[in-house]
């Protein structure tokens, strides 16, 4: 019963997050950043254990991945596009996962984080699985990884439309490239909200994030490590 309840609850709320943010349209008010706060309060509220809650979220949890295949379909549908430029989309995305590692790298150093934490933060553009899988392979922490990506795609989230409208941004691969790089699955959920060809563009920057990242990150760690 109470799977159940938790499954009802989560779809609820995030049902009226998602129609107060479509009339307010205000970034500090996405679903994908209210929602858990609101779901973590009233578990917090009303004494629920996590295990208790999981017990029916993880059945939404495991609709994700299916989900994310919905990604595919505007990128089937623009590959004509994609293609086009793909010269430039493989440009634009080898400086944007170089840019994210080394940035992480030496974020971690002005703020003296220890070795195991800098670890776990480098792979923090890319989808969680992936993130998880790289921490694991270059001695970082996946659980602080995890956390690290879900921090970096609520802020990308938030300030990916904002630096858009700052730098007057009208090219929709751009948009698209931007968010899917900057903010992966959260990104790209918010540049479908801009049009199937920027949604198009971000699944193909989260997914080739992802792999630039397996490649790049083992590369780059000796040197972020000196």
């Amino acid at each position: 019963m109470i799977a159940f309840i938790c499954i009802l609850l989560t779809v609820l709320v995030y049902y009226l997050s998602k129609q107060l943010y479509k009339k307010v349209r205000f970034a500090f008010l996405s679903p994908l950043l209210i929602a858990p706060c609101i779901l973590s309060s009233m578990l917090v509220g009303f004494h629920i254990d996590y295990s208790d809650y999981d017990s029916g979220g993880r059945w939404l949890s495991n609709l994700l991945q299916p989900a994310v295949v919905g990604f595919a379909i505007p990128l089937y549908k623009f590959r004509k596009v994609m293609k086009k430029y793909a010269k430039i989309i493989a440009i634009s995305m080898t400086a944007g996962v170089t840019i994210a590692i080394v940035s992480s790298g030496l974020f971690s150093h002005v703020v003296r984080l220890n070795d195991h934490y800098l670890l776990s933060l480098l792979p923090r553009s890319i989808t969680t699985p992936i993130a998880m899988a790289v921490s694991v392979d270059i001695g970082g922490m996946p659980t602080m990884t995890a956390i690290f990506v879900i921090v970096t795609g609520i802020s990308g989230l938030i300030l990916g439309p904002m630096v858009i409208r700052y730098l007057h941004i009208q090219e929709k691969l751009a948009k698209g490239l931007l968010l899917g790089m900057g903010a992966h699955g959260a990104g790209t959920s918010k540049a479908l909200e801009f049009g199937s060809e920027e949604g198009a563009a971000a699944s193909l920057a989260m997914v080739l994030a992802a792999i630039f990242t397996l490649v790049f990150a083992p590369i780059l760690t000796p040197l972020i490590l000196l």
